[in-house]
């Protein structure tokens, strides 16, 4: 195998690998996957995942479940729970909310598309209209909640992760409504002043939210039924050892709420809650994800390799640094430290400044692209401050950008192709990497002008600033990684911790954002790879700074919500 050639080849077996894995978990026992759209309210088109179990057809009816997703996730997010429930017999539809994956925009609307999520799913002739099931997860929880207002006879039992009935957006829960309820709220939850209006996820169960619900005026006891399940009056309250976000990767979250649908739906396969298999589907696409990260780098180095793009390859030639003394150090903690600095306050400018429009439709996509232009403003400025030895290290802007587009192009391609043959996307949790709808390619092609503006000069300055003579490549990975990750490690130690602790984040009116912020560490480590594997073979930072800016669009605008009809 050719030196230029081995890493893709790595890459795409890797990747293959991950998607058998993921495939056939996915598929246990016979379960299919169809990607679906139907119509709902006002010509919304939307979009899910249906899962159905072997053997049924309409002379052999199963029971259903709608499982949603919670805001900015898509369909997949949910496939834990579709994935066991799936292997228990029910027939599972992952809905796509609207505004969100390849459901219509805008985001929030027609009730979330839950009533149309319901409707479609009690159209299908395999379905045991009897015994129907609503899941949601966060903002899904209001989903189902809508589901359930706009067909109160249309399900038996509920299940809400991480979510309240009640304001902001859903209808006030009584003993009655909605039927046979089980709460499953985490005790590490960042959203519970949100949902409960508690400070502490811990105290829950002393929410007067929760206890009108229950109808008691005493702490809820986790684990104990109130009320009667024939009536369709029950509640049960869980709570998992985990946080709002982990309630997707928790053995413990999702098997609560298998037990709550086996005691409250009939016709499901008896499989204890405890043998669960979802696991290995986020290995599986994980694993899938790594090797996306080596295709693009091994389709970056075959590119380099042809006539065409030959002239681009060289290497550095000079560093910005002798060694690493109080100027390097001082460079290398700006680089780290002032993004997470300005997180919250940026994100916050960039809200209110910039509302969604027809122009920026994606309201955090557009907080994180501010974010993004005014720190790459702000370490260019430095740039000029602390600058050591100067280093040229522009090249061929044309032929940068050609090579960044083939290389992300065949990445692409792959992603297209496992969703295809494989219905998976490339992830791991909330981290994920997915097919854009032409929709999304629109708006991406607008968010990829402040994105590219911030890898050029962030990379620039990563580059041309921080680079020390004599510095292996070992060392100069680890460097990158440090200087662009560091700060969201230590942000994101800093503040779990702080709810470990404490109960509840440091920043406790900023759960959102803190949440948005878990992705930022592992992207921001793909960044600093692969900005530094380009460096060193081409002594330029802008085909680096061109592939992830094509990336990191095409990773935020896949996998944010659309809050304006476009």
């Amino acid at each position: 195998m050719k030196r230029h050639t081995r890493l893709f080849h790595v890459g795409w077996v890797v990747i293959l690998l991950g998607a058998l894995i993921a495939h056939f978990v996915q598929t246990s026992g016979g379960v299919s996957i169809r990607d679906i759209r139907f119509n709902g309210a006002n010509g919304t088109v939307l979009s899910g995942l249906l899962y159905v179990p072997p053997g049924v057809s309409a002379e052999n009816k199963a029971p259903g479940i709608l499982a949603v997703h919670g805001y900015i996730n898509s369909r997949e997010t949910q496939s834990g729970f579709a994935i066991e429930y799936a292997r228990r017999g029910y027939v599972v539809l992952a809905l796509d909310q609207t505004g969100h994956g390849y459901s219509d925009a805008p985001a929030f609307s027609n009730g979330f598309g839950g009533p149309a999520g319901l409707a479609y799913l009690r159209s299908l002739d395999i379905v045991d209209l009897d015994n129907i099931g609503l899941e949601g997860h966060s903002m899904g929880g209001w989903t189902i909640l809508a589901a359930a207002g706009a067909m109160p006879d249309g399900y038996k039992a509920m299940v809400l992760e991480g979510s309240s009935t009640g304001a902001p957006f859903a209808a006030d829960g009584t003993t009655s409504w909605p039927r046979n309820l089980a709460v499953v709220f985490s005790k590490y939850d960042e959203f519970s002043q949100l949902m409960w209006n508690v400070d502490r996820a811990q105290d829950v169960a002393t929410s007067p939210k929760l206890q009108a619900v229950f109808g008691t005026t005493d702490a809820v006891v986790p684990g104990q039924i109130y009320g009667d399940i024939a009536a369709g009056t029950a509640r049960q309250l869980q709570t998992p050892n985990t946080t709002h976000p982990g309630d997707h990767i928790s053995p413990e979250a999702i098997g609560y709420s298998i037990d709550w649908f086996a005691q409250t739906l009939e016709g499901a396969k008896p499989i204890p809650s405890s043998d669960q298999i979802w696991l290995w589907k986020e290995i599986g696409t994980l694993i899938a994800l790594v090797g996306f990260v080596a295709v693009l780098a091994g389709a970056f180095e075959m590119l380099l390799a042809a006539p065409a793009f030959a002239h681009l390859r060289r290497e550095p030639v000079a560093h910005a640094h002798a060694a690493r003394g109080g100027k390097w150090w001082l460079a290398f903690a700006i680089s780290a430290f002032v993004p997470v600095i300005s997180y919250y306050a940026f994100l916050s400018w960039g809200g209110s400044l910039l509302p969604a429009s027809a122009i920026l439709p994606q309201a955090i996509t557009t907080q994180i692209a501010f974010w993004a232009v005014l720190n790459g403003l702000i370490v260019f400025a430095v740039g000029f401050v602390l600058k050591g030895d100067k280093v040229s290290a522009r090249g061929d802007i044309l032929g940068s950008l050609l090579i960044a587009l083939a290389t992300v192009g065949i990445g692409y391609l792959f992603v297209i192709a496992a969703d295809f043959l494989f219905k998976i996307d490339f992830r791991f949790w909330v981290v994920a990497l997915k097919p854009l709808s032409l929709l999304q390619l629109k708006i991406a092609l607008v968010y990829l002008v402040p994105f590219a503006v911030f890898f050029v000069l962030a990379l620039r300055g990563l580059h041309t600033g921080l680079s020390v003579r004599g510095d292996g490549r070992l060392v100069q990975y680890l460097g990158n990684i440090g200087a662009l990750a560091l700060g969201f490690l230590v942000f994101l130690a800093f503040q779990y911790g702080w709810l470990l602790f404490n109960g509840h984040l440091f920043s406790i009116n900023e759960p959102l954002n803190t949440v948005i912020a878990i992705q930022f560490l592992p992207l921001m480590a793909i960044v600093a790879f692969l900005s530094t594997f380009a460096y060193r073979r081409t002594g330029s930072y802008l085909p680096g700074a061109f592939i992830n800016a094509l990336f990191v669009t095409w990773y935020v605008v896949a996998g944010q919500a659309t809050q304006f009809p476009v």
